[in-house]
């Protein structure tokens, strides 16, 4: 399975969000509503109303900061980054195992997304976990990082035994749909990156860069 971590959100910066949302208990919903018919069945959280000034704030700068980072945008190859939701979940509460459906009314959804907002102390339980060919991986992340994942993962999160789990999950629709082909050319644009930052420009490199661009504009479609 092909993911990516990295920090996304500086401490304070976490600090304030979570603080934030600690304080409007009425604009938390059932998270159920924004599930698909099957996906209700094992999903219980609450989320915040997306309406509400405070999701639409931090909504707005974690698709800025995506956007801005040039390790996702190399991974995701990014054309728009949508339906963010910010959740809570508590004891009892959990996800059971479920795919993201392939679309949203604001776009496809290429790969999913979990920017974790609380500290690993504040919760026990909560683990987002992919099943894999054999057996399965469960990833519990600082406050602060994300991590990136095809949507047409099989995954869940556990259910929290101890505290509160906060987190902002949302989407992405790529240039590129094919989750082999992303890995492929993130890889590409990686390896020649780095050539560049050890050696300098060099006529080969060029020749490096121009195949993939070109790979990504006959990959896309484009």
């Amino acid at each position: 399975m092909d993911f990516l971590t990295s920090e996304l959100l500086g401490f304070e910066e976490t600090l304030q969000w979570k603080s934030e949302l600690t304080k409007h208990e009425s604009i938390w919903l059932d998270g159920r509503l924004t599930a698909g018919e099957h996906a209700a069945l094992v999903k219980q959280n609450h989320q915040l109303d997306p309406s509400s000034p405070l999701a639409k704030l931090i909504a707005e700068n974690v698709e800025q900061k995506i956007i801005a980072s040039p390790l996702l945008k190399s991974f995701a190859l990014i054309r728009k980054v949508h339906s963010i939701l910010i959740s809570r979940s508590e004891v009892g509460d959990g996800y059971g195992w479920h795919v993201d459906n392939p679309f949203s009314k604001y776009g496809r959804r290429d790969i999913s997304f979990t920017l974790f907002l609380s500290d690993l102390s504040d919760y026990e339980g909560g683990e987002l976990t992919f099943q894999l060919l054999q057996g399965s991986k469960e990833i519990r992340l600082p406050a602060g990082h994300i991590i990136l994942y095809p949507s047409s993962s099989l995954h869940c999160v556990q259910p929290i035994v101890r505290g509160a789990r906060f987190a902002c999950v949302g989407w992405i629709e790529s240039y590129i749909q094919s989750t082999e082909d992303r890995s492929i050319l993130f890889n590409l644009d990686a390896g020649a990156k780095g050539l560049l930052a050890r050696h300098g420009r060099s006529d080969e490199l060029d020749l490096i860069f121009q195949s993939y661009a070109n790979a990504v504009r006959r990959l896309s479609g484009r």
